[in-house]
């Protein structure tokens, strides 16, 4: 058989608008979204998408842009297949640069799932499940916030992620307001973006531990890592590393050093599959729980990530929700499709999802 040689890589500017969402580190009101087109030999192409998001992974959606014409270079005539090869040679290239790389891993993925005419979840040696998405909630006063929670409740969301690190006394009150509001069945999950001190997390940690909250996200910044271990101690609330894990070497030194009750992957961060399967697979040896996360992507890398959560059974909880958080357009076609807050996909080879044509004509192109 001839191999599948990649001949152009199409590289769009694929900016979603949003209604503005905010955390502890900023607003953001569009998705700064890169969608990538992967062409082979064999008459089919492989599609990623990837969502900057500058203010947690440094990157923003020109960067992407100016680097995927590089890593595309790299990439004409060579072997489609050899996946390991190819993102070995991104990282040749350039350190970091994790949320473009993933979005070239995610093509690459999506090609060999549709050249063994398999979905990528089976291609990936996985089998379907219930996954159900929480819902989150950006900071805004406790008293809207709580107004937030009881109209997703209404919706019949089962799980609210509640968007805490500005003010710890106020956060306390965020919390204290929200479970008032919606009762004890919903569950309850905290991420502060890393915008507390280690006194202002144990703090908040300790006064919340009533409120039945599932776990907090990365409390601190990474720079307060080694301070992870006396905060597990002292926290009634279990801790999911986010920031602090970008990929399997973050992992294990979270989990050995006691760092991390859990952790959350997300595809900006690892590079892409290649790297969050490292990750997923380390956490489950030593029997560490993830999480499936995200940036502000739209269905199509949506679709991916659910695929990979089909064929990673030590991932425990979803939050997939981004493309309810106020996308104002959609831009994909196939793909993911929700159930209230479950998420389905159909059985259609590879990632199952492409890019709207109408949508892709309204956005700047870039051809290598």
């Amino acid at each position: 058989m001839a191999p599948i040689t990649i001949t152009l890589i199409d590289i769009y500017r694929f900016s979603i608008p949003m209604e503005p969402f905010t955390i502890a580190t900023g607003t953001m009101d569009h998705a700064q979204n890169v969608f990538i087109r992967i062409h082979t030999n064999a008459g089919f192409y492989g599609v990623g998408e990837c969502s900057a998001f500058p203010m947690i992974v440094g990157e923003t959606q020109d960067t992407c842009l100016a680097m995927a014409k590089d890593f595309a270079k790299l990439w004409v005539e060579k072997d489609a297949l050899d996946i390991p090869a190819r993102m070995q040679e991104l990282h040749a290239f350039a350190a970091g640069n994790t949320t473009i790389k993933s979005a070239f891993d995610m093509a690459l993925y999506d090609i060999a799932a549709k050249n063994a005419g398999l979905p990528l979840y089976q291609f990936l040696g996985g089998e379907k499940r219930v996954v159900e998405s929480d819902i989150t909630i950006g900071i805004n006063t406790p008293e809207v916030m709580a107004a937030k929670a009881i109209d997703f409740k209404a919706l019949g969301a089962n799980i609210l992620k509640v968007k805490l690190g500005k003010d710890a006394g106020t956060d306390v009150q965020r919390i204290k307001q929200i479970r008032k509001a919606v009762g004890w069945e919903m569950k309850i999950r905290i991420d502060a973006n890393q915008g507390w001190s280690f006194d202002e997390a144990l703090y908040v940690l300790q006064a919340i531990g009533q409120y039945n909250i599932e776990f907090c996200e990365q409390p601190m910044r990474t720079w307060y890592d080694d301070r992870l271990p006396e905060l597990m101690e002292l926290s009634p609330v279990k801790i999911m590393a986010d920031e602090s894990v970008y990929n399997h070497h973050d992992a294990r030194k979270q989990i050995n050093s006691g760092s991390c009750d859990y952790i959350n992957i997300k595809m900006a961060k690892s590079g892409g599959i290649l790297e969050a399967k490292k990750i997923h697979d380390l956490a489950a040896e030593k029997g560490i729980p993830c999480m499936m996360g995200g940036m502000l992507e739209s269905r199509i890398a949506l679709s991916a990530k659910l695929h990979f959560v089909y064929a990673s059974p030590n991932i425990h909880f979803y939050d997939m929700d981004t493309c309810m958080l106020g996308h104002l357009q959609d831009p994909c076609v196939g793909g993911v499709t929700y159930d209230g807050y479950k998420l389905n996909i159909s059985d259609a080879p590879g990632i199952g999802a492409d890019a709207d044509e109408a949508f892709l004509a309204g956005c700047e192109k870039f051809s290598v």
